[in-house]
């Protein structure tokens, strides 16, 4: 299995997070991929950005889903990382998509909701990006299997967590691995990230690689 290079918000730690700048610095430096966070805004845009608000990007403490793109577009989300990134703008999810080149990957990681859901299929069915280009990826599972119901065509990934706990003196990862594959495959999506800190035996590693959750 190759390994895939995947630029967390971009190439978050020389600019700005979840901005066009980020994206393609990503390119830039290499990365097979790009992921974003995607948020929907009060009139039904889907922008580009992690948290709820402005405030930490933008020095406002304006909720996304209470403000129009265009007022969003009026913050400057750039210059909290450097001086260099001054008039840098939230980006919307068709803007980034643009600048995806071929052999690349974008991965979007829905933070909203099934109300984002109708938007979604109208920016991916307009965009001119291959179905492997991109991944739609996201925590809430009732979420993202709505999401990959709407868009059969499209990549959708569950991404979830697991912990340790100690019984009776033993360690029990939860919920089990089994548990987890099982509901991704009864959603009928296409992957499942394990995010954790559980310590794993090389032969688990390697069987949760093996595992294609599609079934296909």
């Amino acid at each position: 299995m190759t390994p895939e290079i995947i630029a967390h918000r971009g190439a978050s730690a020389d600019a700005p997070e979840n901005t066009l700048a980020a994206i393609q610095l990503a390119w830039q430096q290499g990365a097979d991929a790009a992921e974003i966070d995607v948020q929907r805004t009060a009139d039904g845009q889907l922008v580009a950005i992690h948290d709820d608000t402005m405030l930490r990007t933008g020095g406002v403490d304006w909720a996304v889903k209470d403000c129009t793109l265009a007022k969003l577009k009026k913050r400057d989300v750039g210059s909290w990382k450097s001086p260099q990134f001054v008039g840098e703008r939230i980006p919307t999810l068709a803007e980034v998509l643009t600048i995806v080149p071929q052999g690349k990957r974008l991965f979007i990681e829905m933070k909203c909701g099934v109300d984002a859901i109708p938007e979604l299929v109208r920016v991916l069915s307009a965009a001119k990006t291959t179905r492997d280009q991109t991944v739609l990826i996201g925590l809430d599972f009732d979420t993202i299997v709505a999401v990959k119901r709407a868009l059969r065509n499209r990549l959708a990934m569950w991404v979830t967590v697991q912990s340790v706990r100690k019984n009776r003196g033993r360690e029990q990862v939860i919920p089990p691995t089994k548990q987890l594959i099982r509901k991704a495959l009864a959603g009928k999506l296409d992957g499942l990230d394990i995010n954790d800190l559980v310590q794993r035996k090389p032969g688990d590693i390697a069987r949760i690689r093996c595992i294609r959750v599609s079934g296909r």
